[in-house]
């Protein structure tokens, strides 16, 4: 048997495992595509026309290497949320700078506090640098802040995770409790706000932005009101010296040419954002009440899905997931305890949801034997 190279010790004792098994990846074993696909929290509604033209027009220039500096989409990212250039920090989406912020804070065996069912990716970046997650249950389907807080105290972690609005929840807290939580923790702490559904939520749940703060890391993406997921890019708005950090590690031509023009246009262009806001409220909307309609509960959310509260326990949600999969209908739920009992459904195009409400009574029958 032939000997082979060694992996470092945190490597080699990871699992061979993925955050998220991908739509496509269902369809290959499947083999058939599915006819709604709204379980991602991708935007059905896509990018706006003004960034499909661009994207056109450059196509034949994407011969030429990006610019590593991202200089462009800096300058405009900067300017939209009142900072410096040297505030920003672009990258491939939240869950590159996620990883890059792994690498920047935790070392083998440190304490990382998260929730418990919270952004998978995040705790697979902490597992990648050998960190020890140490998580929170959520309380009444929030993230508990005091909760996180007691835990950074308890484990003096140098890293600490919290979304808002949240995923998978849609929940979401408002700008002064995000604020409160920020000034109790240690200074030695870094925070990671994600705010990757920021722009879907109202305007009080986003604290105004203080760069003077060195232990404050705010992520956005292109991802998800903006419909930009398959470019993969996001970025970073943090103190000064903090970007300068990312700056020694991040991949400077992670971020290809195309996914920089696509993000510079789509900032430029906030009048179709309000309207693609106002069509995922109103999806939320259509959503919530097919649940009613099947005597499920839907969350509030601030978010581009709905999570429905099936009223039974994990196991019946789970039932309910896979035949939904079945019947072609692609969804994803919570796997943590007592968030299990929910699904996740994200906001689609109309026949996607019309798809949804046809198939939803056949699922919830089969879930319950009947």
């Amino acid at each position: 048997m032939r000997q082979r190279p060694s992996l470092t010790s945190i490597i080699g004792a990871l699992p061979t495992t993925v955050p998220f098994v991908g739509p496509e990846a269902q369809e290959r074993e499947r083999g058939r595509p599915f006819r709604a696909r709204i379980g991602a929290n991708e935007s059905s509604f896509g990018p706006s026309p003004r960034v499909i033209a661009r994207m056109k027009s450059v196509a034949r220039d994407q011969w030429m290497y990006c610019d590593p500096d991202n200089y462009e989409l800096k300058v405009a990212a900067a300017a939209h949320h009142g900072v410096a250039i040297e505030n920003v920090v672009v990258g491939e989406g939240i869950d590159g700078l996620l990883g890059l912020v792994a690498r920047m804070y935790v070392g083998p065996g440190d304490a990382v506090v998260t929730s418990l069912g919270a952004y998978p990716t995040f705790n697979f970046h902490i597992a990648g640098v050998g960190g020890r997650l140490v998580t929170v249950p959520y309380a009444d389907d929030r993230e508990d802040l005091d909760g996180l807080l007691a835990k950074v105290a308890s484990e003096k972690a140098p890293l600490v995770y919290l979304s808002n609005p949240d995923n998978p929840m849609g929940s979401w807290w408002e700008a002064s409790d995000v604020i409160r939580f920020i000034e109790a923790l240690p200074e030695t702490t870094m925070l990671v706000l994600d705010e990757a559904y920021g722009e879907l939520g109202p305007a009080s749940a986003l604290p105004a932005i203080d760069v003077a703060r060195p232990n404050v890391i705010r992520m956005r993406t292109f991802s998800k009101a903006y419909g930009l997921a398959g470019i993969r890019c996001g970025y970073a708005v943090a103190e000064a010296e903090v970007i300068r950090d990312f700056e020694k590690i991040r991949n400077h031509y992670g971020v290809s040419r195309m996914a920089q023009i696509a993000g510079l246009e789509a900032i430029a262009d906030q009048d179709y954002l309000r309207s693609v806001v106002a069509r995922v409220a109103a999806g939320r909307e259509r959503i919530s009440a097919i649940a009613r309609q099947n005597d499920l509960k839907p969350l509030p959310s601030a978010t581009n899905f709905v999570t429905i509260d099936c009223g039974r326990d994990g196991s019946f949600a789970l039932k309910v997931m896979q035949n939904l999969l079945s019947r072609d209908v692609f969804i994803r739920k919570p796997m943590a305890p007592v968030l299990d009992r929910c699904i996740r459904v994200s906001v689609g195009l109309d026949h996607e949801l019309d798809i949804f409400a046809e198939e939803l009574p056949g699922a919830l029958a089969a879930a319950r034997g009947n």
